[in-house]
């Protein structure tokens, strides 16, 4: 009971000293992913606040793969808002999916990147958790250009980020990021669901 009670009384501490920059890039970033999950636009903008927040927020903790890739998340993210601007102004954009050759690709890219992200790190920087920063890295990389594509398998992906994410950011003592990454875990299974009955929706009126 005392060990229960501490650990309260520590998270509770650690709450009250969490930053306005960690409240604005949690807060804007679960709209992001509610509004992208179900296919709103709106969900380009506020990626945006939560990538320029957690930019600083994460090179402050020393997590400077997932620092690095917030200038990456930025420049997708303005892609993805004019991708989708664009093909909404004639049709609406299509879900799509991976070809196996394409999963392929992909998991090999992950891997690439993963190893030599992960060495970059260990051997340049002063990060105590160098190679699982630099999983998560690459495979948020490659879940981010899927998702400004509307590609099925952006969702699996970040399934499998978020769940790596969670001990990652305990680990640095970033509770409210780490709930938010919880929750961003239940969206992106709903994500992955929504998306899955459009794109087989739109296969079916494809095939008829």
């Amino acid at each position: 009971m005392i060990t229960e009670i501490s650990f309260w009384q520590q998270v509770n501490i650690q709450f009250m000293q969490t930053t306005w920059l960690e409240w604005l890039g949690t807060i804007s970033g679960f709209l992001c992913v509610y509004l992208a999950a179900k296919q709103h636009i709106l969900n380009w903008p506020l990626a945006i606040i939560s990538i320029t927040s957690y930019l600083f927020l994460f090179y402050e903790y020393k997590l400077y793969g997932d620092s690095a890739l917030q200038i990456y998340f930025l420049a997708t993210s303005i892609y993805g808002w004019r991708f989708w601007i664009k093909r909404k102004a004639s049709v609406e954009v299509p879900v799509s999916a991976l070809t196996r050759k394409e999963t392929i690709i992909a998991v090999l890219s992950i891997l690439f990147l993963s190893g030599l992200t992960g060495v970059i790190l260990d051997l340049k920087t002063d990060s105590d958790v160098p190679y699982a920063d630099a999983f998560c890295t690459s495979v948020s990389l490659v879940a981010q250009f899927l998702l400004t594509r509307k590609i099925l398998q952006n969702w699996t992906l970040w399934i499998i980020v978020d769940i790596c994410y969670i001990p990652l950011y305990l680990h640095k003592e970033l509770y409210l990021t780490a709930m938010l990454y919880a929750l961003f875990l239940i969206l992106a299974v709903m994500g992955f669901a929504d998306w899955k009955k459009t794109y087989l929706k739109s296969k079916a009126i494809l095939l008829t």
